[in-house]
């Protein structure tokens, strides 16, 4: 279905800013009145964008909005060229946008070990039957316009879900034999601990995420396949963070992620 003038000029503005690492001041257009609006919104942008889809990532909705929205969780695109590898002792350059929003999240993330079928009942035995690997890891969260979380989630999903990167960190093996309370989180950033949890504070842990996206893409007829990553969302909270700034994420003793916030660059060879 054609977007209306208002939401394909929100689409625009997004892609474009994104690509050229434009800052937007306000938000372009007006703000669309359902999720099921902004996510059409996310479909049109995901179809203009230059790169595959590498997975999805989660994000919680903030309470004072669920009952309008209906929903708990909000999802977005996360694409190839934005899915990092953490080398032990290193740290990773991560772009994000200036004069826009920047955030550093400590997140769970499956590899999905099985597509999602399209002809059987959703439910908590088949997002563990496809769950795969869960890695520790990052997103780092960043938007051309400074104001995407004040305006709520309906802002979120209209540009791309807020992601602008995914760091993978270290394999939890066995995974399945441990509770959610063995797996801790705390994020810190420029020396200040800003966050710590663990995966037992995400409703229903990071399999309760899972069973959420499977069922919200089989309503968006998107399918999940085996090797996308499911970033289940962040567990200690959205850091917002600023270019220049040094982070380490830690998880115990499965390892930790250092990173520090860059310039978002315009992207060779993209026209803008």
């Amino acid at each position: 279905m054609a977007l209306g003038l208002n939401a394909k000029r929100i689409s625009d503005a997004f892609v474009e800013a994104r690509k050229g690492a434009r800052s937007l001041a306000k938000f372009p257009g007006t703000l669309p009145v359902s999720l099921a609006d902004a996510y059409a919104i996310q479909d049109s942008s995901i179809a203009a964008w230059p790169d595959q889809i590498a997975g999805w990532k989660i994000g919680m909705i903030p309470a004072e909005f669920r009952q309008s929205m209906g929903a708990e969780r909000i999802v977005g695109p996360i694409f190839s060229r934005l899915v990092h590898q953490a080398q032990p002792g290193s740290e990773i350059a991560m772009p994000v946008f200036e004069d826009g929003f920047a955030a550093v999240e400590a997140e769970f993330i499956f590899r999905l070990g099985r597509d999602v079928p399209a002809d059987v009942p959703i439910d908590r035995a088949l997002a563990l039957a496809v769950a795969g690997q869960l890695f520790v890891g990052v997103e780092v969260a960043s938007s051309p316009f400074p104001g995407i979380n004040q305006l709520g989630p309906i802002c979120v999903v209209s540009d791309f879900g807020n992601n602008h990167g995914l760091i993978l960190g270290p394999e939890i093996t066995g995974w399945q034999s441990l509770a959610w309370p063995d797996l801790p989180a705390e994020v810190e950033i420029d020396g200040h601990t800003v966050g710590t949890a663990s995966a037992a504070d995400l409703p229903g842990g990071p399999i309760g995420a899972l069973e959420f996206i499977m069922h919200l893409m089989r309503d968006r007829a998107i399918a999940l396949k085996a090797g996308q990553y499911i970033s289940t969302g962040a567990v200690t909270g959205v850091h917002e963070a600023r270019i220049g700034s040094h982070s380490r994420v830690g998880f115990g003793a499965f390892g930790s992620i250092n990173l520090h916030l860059t310039h978002a660059l315009p992207q060779a060879g993209i026209a803008v």
